[in-house]
């Protein structure tokens, strides 16, 4: 992984089809998506349960790019190795899952992994103010973490601040949550450049039939991009 500030788009494969994510993953990338963006869901930390490593470790041969595996359990710890083993690329915790975030990213880190550290939209940019050396990728929530689909919240003021905190240090700044053509522009204006969309590139495609990932990737690529011109 090297790094660098321009758009990546990162599908979700919570909006993928549960019996195919070995040929979704395939597709997805095969149509122009960056990154595979994994959510782990624990049913404690959030309301619902998704997959784990076993499943991360199970498409990672489908996987040419990065996958990147977010955890939304708590506690975190115990599961850093088994996620770096299944072959995350990064992983990324949640600054509200534990009492001890610090240790958590110095922990994916030793196991191999680029540490991404999670903030909830009622959480301020300030939480991650100490972090941001031990740190690879910081990510905004802009729904509630649990469920796809949800509607976006506006985090752009969180965004800017997190920008201006980072400086020059090579940390990306990912949004999880509504990013689609008309929200992709507000991020990336703010300073962001991975996003993380689940039905707003699934929506109309299928393994048999992946043209609308590709297109639905596009239009979101060139909105967020947009920005720039």
């Amino acid at each position: 992984m090297t790094f660098d500030r321009s758009i990546k788009i990162a599908p979700s494969i919570l909006a993928a089809d549960f019996a195919n994510f070995g040929a979704e993953c395939e597709a997805i990338e095969a149509q122009g998506a960056d990154w595979v963006h994994v959510d782990v869901m624990d049913g404690h930390f959030v309301p619902n349960i998704t997959f784990g490593p076993a499943m991360c470790a199970a498409i990672r041969p489908h996987i040419k790019g990065v996958m990147d595996v977010h955890l939304m359990i708590a506690p975190v710890d115990p599961y850093i190795d088994a996620f770096a083993n299944a072959g995350a690329d990064v992983i990324t915790a949640h600054v509200e899952a534990g009492p001890h975030i610090h240790r958590t990213l110095q922990a994916i880190r030793a196991a191999g992994a680029k540490a991404g550290v999670a903030l909830n939209p009622g959480t301020p940019a300030e939480a991650v103010a100490h972090l941001l050396d031990l740190t690879d990728l910081i990510c905004v929530m802009t729904v509630n973490p649990g469920f796809g689909g949800q509607k976006f919240i506006d985090m752009s003021d969180k965004i800017r601040t997190l920008r201006s905190m980072i400086g020059d240090r090579p940390v990306h700044i990912e949004i999880d949550g509504g990013v689609d053509p008309k929200t992709a522009p507000m991020v990336a204006q703010a300073g962001a450049d991975v996003l993380v969309a689940g039905s707003a590139v699934f929506k109309g495609g299928s393994v048999s039939d992946p043209a609308p990932y590709g297109a639905n990737i596009r239009e979101i690529r060139a909105a967020a991009e947009g920005v720039y011109v």
